[in-house]
């Protein structure tokens, strides 16, 4: 057996600056902090990347904690995942408990989490209040003090009910779960019932759990707190389950790492250039002009570089903002017969001159503004036709009663 005589027990607490007693929420937070502080991409020293990331991939895992509490690093198996990997898991959300053998894993609890454009931009921390059931502390689980239960009468402690039925000549034998003790073959006496929990085993504990949406987080993304969904007797409970739900913005639109917008301009904008303010999702007001001399057509897509949303995982990285035009062009009334003589002479001129005059055309067609009924398709124009078929039909047949009478 290890002895504890001379083993540093503390270290990994004081690289991650937290108390023994920590919290694993505690212990989290303090990580998360040294490693955005620390990480090798933003300058920081890869050898401290590397020790607090170890110490946060032991003090985060229950087992690990135990054994480096009673033995130091010797009471470890010696494997250590790498840093970066650590990190990488970290900001997915994606850690992964292991489950003892021999205990069943409890249901999982899964809640949508709606979350705005600006916080998964910007990311944020969200607190929020979960009721669960918890192991009942006065009597561990079990619904009463040591020998409490005692042997169901129904099934004689097997926790089965065996029916025979005879069918005529036939004779069948089934087995199901006994209903009065569900299968486990004790039932409590009920003058040991805990008072607590009413011999249930569990009462209700209400809890607040921290949410962190790290920037750049994807759509349908799942936030996991492992063990932390209803406690049961002789089961490993399951996880409570944040899910990502990204709610729509009134002037973005995500389109992965990237951000897209529409921006309506007039024509003079679209012919001499434009300028606009822009308040991006951090609140940061941007001045988004055209190169001098551009001309801006209708649908044209420009860019402004790395304005979109910072990758996940590694918020130092962003995508682009990509922003599509409308044209607007001024109604005829407000272009005088001059202001369209200038136009003339001042824009370029068409590529393509009608040689064909007015007096030797055949026919002269002025075009005018089309509606919704000039351009319905075959079908409708058939429906139309049926129904005219349909009511000279009516009308021949009315004429021809009266001519009866």
């Amino acid at each position: 057996m290890r002895s504890q005589k001379d083993v540093d027990t503390t270290a990994f607490y004081k690289e991650l600056d937290v108390p023994k007693d920590a919290p694993t929420a505690d212990i989290k937070k303090a990580y998360r902090k040294l490693a955005i502080k620390h990480h090798p991409d933003k300058g920081g020293d890869p050898e401290k990347f590397k020790t607090i990331s170890r110490a946060y991939e032991v003090l985060s895992d229950p087992e690990k904690r135990s054994s480096y509490d009673q033995y130091g690093e010797e009471g470890l198996d010696g494997s250590s995942s790498n840093a970066s990997d650590i990190f990488d898991l970290f900001f997915g959300g994606q850690r992964v408990q292991r489950q003892k053998p021999g205990k069943r894993k409890g249901e999982d609890i899964v809640s949508s989490l709606k979350c705005t454009l600006e916080q998964i931009y910007a990311g944020a921390t969200r607190k929020l209040a979960i009721n669960k059931d918890v192991i009942c502390p006065e009597c561990s689980g079990r619904g009463g003090p040591e020998g409490c239960k005692v042997d169901c009468k129904d099934c004689g402690g097997q926790g089965i009910r065996v029916q025979i039925r005879q069918m005529g000549p036939m004779i069948t034998q089934t087995q199901s779960a006994c209903s009065s003790c569900e299968g486990q073959g004790k039932v409590l006496r009920e003058d040991l019932r805990c008072k607590k929990c009413r011999g249930q085993g569990v009462i209700k504990e209400r809890k607040i759990l921290e949410v962190h949406i790290d920037k750049g987080v994807p759509n349908r993304h799942k936030i996991v707190f492992s063990s932390e969904a209803d406690e049961k007797p002789g089961e490993i409970p399951g996880d409570v389950v944040f899910v990502v739900e990204q709610s729509d913005h009134g002037i973005f639109t995500r389109n992965g790492i990237h951000l897209r917008m529409t921006k309506t301009i007039t024509l003079v904008e679209a012919l001499t250039g434009f300028e606009f303010a822009l308040t991006h999702l951090d609140g940061r007001k941007l001045l988004i002009t055209s190169r001098p001399g551009d001309i801006t057509k209708p649908k044209d897509v420009k860019v402004v570089k790395e304005e979109g949303m910072p990758l996940h995982k590694n918020p130092f990285v962003k995508g682009n903002l990509l922003i599509e035009f409308e044209v607007v062009f001024p109604d005829k009334s407000q272009l005088t017969t001059d202001a369209r003589l200038k136009l003339r002479e001042i824009l370029p001129k068409p590529t393509e001159h009608t040689k064909l005059t007015r007096q030797d055309a055949d026919e002269v067609h002025v075009v005018a503004d089309a509606d919704e009924n000039d351009v319905r398709d075959e079908s409708a124009y058939r429906r139309g036709e049926m129904n005219e078929d349909d009511e000279a039909a009516q009308e021949g047949g009315q004429r021809v009663q009266c001519q009866h009478q």
